[in-house]
């Protein structure tokens, strides 16, 4: 295991200091602020510890509504809104400074037969023949007016093998592109196999890039290029199938529309051998500095 990941997994065993009260650390993210990933993370690993053991998560649905401060500890308050015979149901508020920074809903049930399909996989590489974020980065050292923005990139990730399938936003700014995205992800190093822990690990990654297929489709290079400003408004998952966040999977990310400054992004997450795991949806606010 890598000793980012590590750490990364350190930031998400959460303190417990009440039954229902947890508290996680902090860290910056590339832009000085908590990174949305790691608070929904942490959300959901806060009220996967009240749910009854063999409850599995299947939904999330989650608001942004403070900027997270780097510099202080998250409080996470769980409120067991519901325990049936199949679903459980938890809400859970992070709290900093006194007020309110996200608000998560997730459902948990029990594991049952059923009904069963889904669409194709869609095409993709083989994720071993796509560069690595390393070997990728310092190839658009000069899109970058921040000379340490390619480090902070590359730190920010580095508890995660993420590969992108076409060049990301940033390399192609100021030339609109199809609004869709594809890479892949998975852990460095090995996970135990607990459930809670790769639902939540695959949350974390999530909100890494699934807004990049509005900024594509505008031609726009995102937050490390400064050519929008802009934050997730809202996060939804609903995760259909079992999966481990250790081995490579497939993010099909896609914007079917922007306006009025928010910009929505849907994307569906694969296994290697084309089982479809998760859904996202996620709606951002994406503004344009004046000037530009």
């Amino acid at each position: 295991m890598s000793e980012a990941l590590d750490s990364l997994l350190d930031l998400l065993d959460l303190e417990r200091i009440e039954r229902d009260i947890f508290r996680g650390a902090s860290r910056s993210a590339v832009v000085p602020r908590v990174f949305g990933g790691q608070v929904a993370a942490q959300a959901l690993v806060a009220a996967g510890r009240t749910v009854p053991d063999g409850c599995l998560a299947h939904s999330l649905h989650s608001y942004f509504l403070r900027m997270g401060d780097p510099g202080a500890p998250i409080v996470y308050s769980v409120d067991r809104i519901r325990d049936g015979r199949s679903f459980t149901t938890r809400r859970v508020v992070a709290v900093q400074h006194g007020q309110p920074i996200f608000h998560l809903s997730a459902s948990f049930q029990t594991y049952e037969e059923g009904l069963d399909h889904q669409v194709a996989m869609p095409d993709a590489p083989d994720p071993e023949t796509l560069p690595t974020a390393a070997e990728m980065m310092p190839r658009y050292a000069d899109r970058f007016t921040d000379p340490g923005m390619i480090d902070r990139l590359l730190e920010a990730r580095a508890a995660v093998d993420l590969r992108y399938v076409e060049e990301p936003p940033f390399a192609t700014a100021g030339q609109p592109r199809e609004p869709r995205s594809q890479v892949w992800f998975r852990t460095r190093g090995k996970l135990a196999d607990d459930p809670l822990l790769h639902v939540c690990l695959a949350t974390y990654v999530s909100d890494m890039t699934l807004l990049d297929s509005v900024l594509l489709a505008h031609g726009r290079g995102g937050w490390a290029i400064g050519d929008v400003v802009g934050a997730s408004l809202d996060h939804a998952m609903w995760f259909h199938r079992p999966f481990r966040a250790d081995e490579w999977l497939l993010y099909d990310q896609e914007s079917p529309t922007s306006s009025g400054g928010r910009g929505l992004g849907q994307a569906r997450i694969w296994t290697q051998d084309g089982r479809l795991a998760i859904t996202v949806i996620q709606e951002g606010l994406i503004r344009t500095p004046r000037g530009r």
